[in-house]
């Protein structure tokens, strides 16, 4: 079989109040996953590293002269991939164009409507990629490939029947593929922990999330598959020796959802002797911790954790999907910061019938926490998502002139709320203002932060938030 020359790309630009860059987890898996079943020759590109403008990440494409070209990205960033795709098909008019990614899971049929790639990859991506890289080589189209979305000889875009295929036992999967990226720029980026200039490696030990959360992407499914706690200690182990550094950043959706998994990972970690900061960015539920559990987290080395509330009403809570039980959620941040680990908390405001009394529930509850930062953002309906059928059907004039160009999370005001602009964007300045301008909390940051010396550097990003509740968030 002919070596096939794949170029492979995270697209997107940082953002000033979304810089966070990772290494691209996803394209690295399913690098691993493919040059273990094909003859491949493999470049992957991430945009957000090198922040780069689209021009420069097709000259890589055509200097590498790929055959097969995969695109990768979330809606804010999919513009970019569209031009990108665009400018690709007549630099390199014989390469197969597969898009992937968080975008095409949610947009559906309208990504390949809106761009000339010709192949959409929806779900989680090895299974799928595998068998379209399969037709491809055999000269066969792409119609019995479950979940596919893909252009025929005519133009016309079809979408398969069935579900993208998903990979039962992750521990068969290799590791993902970090001999093809440089860390050491990531080191020099901030990446999805606010703690600046770190030598550490991301790893994700799980797919899928049980809960039932309303804005919520359905990449992996609603059924939660782990690494054993074995697999993960071992990848540990191997990257922390092969790059040299102690810090470890898990990207999971959720990764305490089994709590006896959870809790073998952090003892096998303190039986083996293994010495490791830890850090989860994203992916704990706090109500389902107890006080043993969170000590164990620090234990292990956990000194960064990211709690959700999202609401503070326990109406929204169910509406939403969530059913966080905040008298817990509060126990265990409170157990967190006692035990040192700094704690970020993620809080939405303007939910479809979420009312001033409701919003001001949320801002009270995360001002009380013991949280040592928090982000306060909008309810924003991203497609194939649950809050986006609700706000169709309730507002739909919001979705009118929703436009996620040149958009990031932060900066998102979309209102699929009853209230007006005034209102709801005024008590997003009332929470980010009241909940930064609390002396006691500035000193538990400066006294907590996990890397003091850096703390200069980065207090621009703590009192950004204190800022846009001084001179507005618009």
């Amino acid at each position: 079989m002919k070596r096939i020359r794949l170029f492979l790309a995270n697209v997107g630009r940082r953002k000033v109040y979304y810089p966070q860059t990772t290494p691209p987890m996803g394209l690295l898996y399913l690098a691993a996953f493919l040059r273990d079943r094909f003859p491949l020759d493999i470049q992957v590109f991430n945009q957000r590293l090198s922040n780069c403008p689209n021009e420069t990440v097709v000259r890589e494409a055509i200097a590498f002269e790929a055959d097969v070209i995969g695109l990768g990205a979330l809606t804010p960033f999919a513009h970019n991939m569209r031009d990108i795709a665009q400018a690709l098909r007549v630099a390199l008019p014989h390469a197969l164009i597969v898009l992937g990614g968080a975008h095409p899971s949610a947009a559906g049929a309208a990504v390949l409507q809106d761009t000339v790639a010709d192949v959409a990859v929806t779900g989680e991506g090895e299974l799928t990629f595998e068998a379209v890289l399969r037709a491809h080589v055999d000269g066969a189209d792409f119609s019995g490939i479950p979940g596919l979305i893909w252009r025929d000889r005519a133009g016309e875009v079809i979408v398969n029947p069935g579900a993208a295929p998903q990979i039962e036992d992750l521990d068969s999967l290799p590791f993902p593929a970090y001999d093809l990226v440089d860390m050491k720029p990531y080191w020099r980026t901030n990446s999805a922990v606010a703690v600046p200039r770190r030598r550490y490696v991301s790893l994700v030990s799980s797919r899928g999330c049980p809960y039932h959360c309303s804005w919520c992407h359905q990449i992996f499914g609603k059924r939660f598959r782990g690494h054993s706690p074995e697999r993960v200690v071992a990848e540990i182990e191997h990257f922390t020796k092969r790059f040299g550094v102690n810090d470890i950043d898990f990207l999971d959706d959720i990764f305490n959802h089994n709590l006896p998994r959870f809790r073998a990972i952090l003892d096998l970690l303190l039986k083996k002797g293994i010495k490791v900061r830890i850090a989860f960015p994203s992916g704990l539920r706090a109500d389902i911790l107890t006080e043993d559990d969170v000590k164990a987290l620090a234990d292990a080395g956990t000194y960064y954790a990211a709690f959700a509330l999202e609401s503070g009403s326990p109406r929204i809570q169910q509406l939403m999907g969530k059913k966080l039980n905040i008298p817990r959620f509060l126990q265990t941040v409170a157990a967190a910061a006692k035990h040192r680990i700094f704690v970020y908390g993620f809080n939405i405001l303007g939910f479809p019938t979420e009312t001033e009394a409701e919003m001001q529930m949320t801002i009270d509850t995360a001002c009380a926490s013991e949280l040592h930062v928090a982000s306060f953002y909008l309810a924003t309906p991203f497609p194939n998502t649950e809050l986006y059928r609700i706000a169709a059907e309730t507002r739909p004039e919001s979705l009118a002139n929703l436009q996620f160009d040149d958009m990031d999370c932060a900066t998102m005001h979309v209102n699929v709320s009853d209230m007006s602009d005034d209102v709801l964007f005024r008590y997003q300045r009332m929470a980010n203002r009241r909940f930064y301008s609390n002396p006691r909390r500035i000193v538990r940051i400066i006294r907590d932060y996990p890397q003091p010396y850096f703390l200069p550097m980065y207090l621009p990003r703590f009192i950004s938030g204190l800022t846009r509740g001084l001179m507005g968030s618009r």
